[in-house]
């Protein structure tokens, strides 16, 4: 599996970051640690840590500062932060195939813990030895990206009124913008020119669009590993994109009923197996796939700029696992 293979290049590095997230976290308040320790043990695929190493490791062609593993571990956190209390937001009862902590000891816990996990991650950014004020100010941008993109989908949700241009602006916000700020801080803790800063941005935002397209893919497609039932999206009266594709091959009418259809879902939950049936029929998947192959392209496109090295490699082979990952 490629993410085995990620970790084990990054070798020490990326021991450094677990040790780096585990220290963070460390508490004397023993119901915290175990809390903590639980949280740790189903840590899924880690990516945006190991993005961090990657971007920094193709940047430097050397061995990493610690500033570099401070980044990772940053980016981890504050992941699982937004995860902590997106559980909250969603009423979700499971992730990953296991019960959240927001099912398991309620949303007050949750939303703590997720603020814990989130000042973890900023006092780790605040510890950095160089570029400090500029990696804080990066990841400061994010926090509020995240909140405006949890935010605008609660509206548009409201009035099932959401377009492809709310969509694309919502998954940059609630993904996106993480992959981009790991990607970034990282080639700055190695001192990268700005043309190579500028270039592993592009490559880091299109590698979240292509990832929250796949996981939106999941959603209709039936089959997946995500630990997460087909439909979801939309019985939480979220549009995305293969609903949106749908769209363009579909009357005008065609469309109004379908939203309003999801507009009526609390109160008739079978509609969701309708608009699935409509999203397959009016190829809205498809649409999906073609959109995501480019974002896969961009990323990949985007490292030109780089020497060519191992870590590069991994890098556009990583914008190729996202494409065809189906966990």
């Amino acid at each position: 599996m490629i993410i085995e293979k990620l970790k084990e290049f990054c070798g020490k590095d990326w021991e450094g970051v677990n040790r780096r997230i585990a220290d963070a976290l460390r508490s004397d308040i023993g119901l915290l640690n175990s809390t903590n320790d639980m949280i740790l043990s189903h840590s899924g695929k880690q990516l945006r840590p190991l993005l961090s190493l990657l971007v920094a490791k193709a940047c430097s062609g050397s061995s990493l500062p610690e500033d570099s593993l401070r980044v990772a571990a940053a980016a981890e956190l504050l992941h699982n932060a937004t995860l902590l209390h997106d559980d909250v937001a969603d009423e979700s009862d499971c992730r990953r195939g296991i019960p959240t902590l927001n099912s398991l000891m309620g949303p007050s816990v949750s939303v703590l813990v997720g603020d814990y996990w989130l000042v973890s991650a900023m006092n780790e950014i605040q510890g950095a030895e160089h570029f400090g004020s500029r990696l804080i100010s990066i990841f400061s941008k994010t926090l509020s990206h995240l909140a405006e993109g949890e935010m605008l989908q609660l509206q548009k949700a409201r009035y099932c009124d959401t377009a492809e241009e709310d969509y694309l602006r919502i998954i940059f916000s609630k993904t996106a913008s993480l992959f981009e700020a790991a990607a970034l801080a990282a080639a700055i803790s190695v001192n990268a020119s700005a043309a190579v800063e500028e270039a592993v941005r592009k490559y880091a935002v299109s590698l979240g669009m292509a990832f929250q397209i796949r996981d939106d893919i999941f959603d209709y497609a039936g089959v997946s590993d995500v630990g997460k039932p087909t439909g979801v999206d939309i019985l939480e009266q979220k549009i995305t994109l293969p609903l949106l594709g749908a769209f363009l091959n579909s009357t005008k009418d065609e469309e109004q009923a379908i939203r309003t259809k999801i507009r009526d879902i609390p109160e008739h939950g079978g509609y969701a197996s309708e608009i699935l049936e409509f999203v397959r029929e009016k190829n809205g998947i498809g649409y999906a796939e073609q959109r995501l192959s480019r974002y896969v392209e961009e990323a990949v496109g985007s490292l030109d700029i780089l020497p060519e090295s191992e870590a590069r490699g991994y890098l556009a082979d990583l914008a190729y696992y996202v494409a065809k990952r189906d966990k």
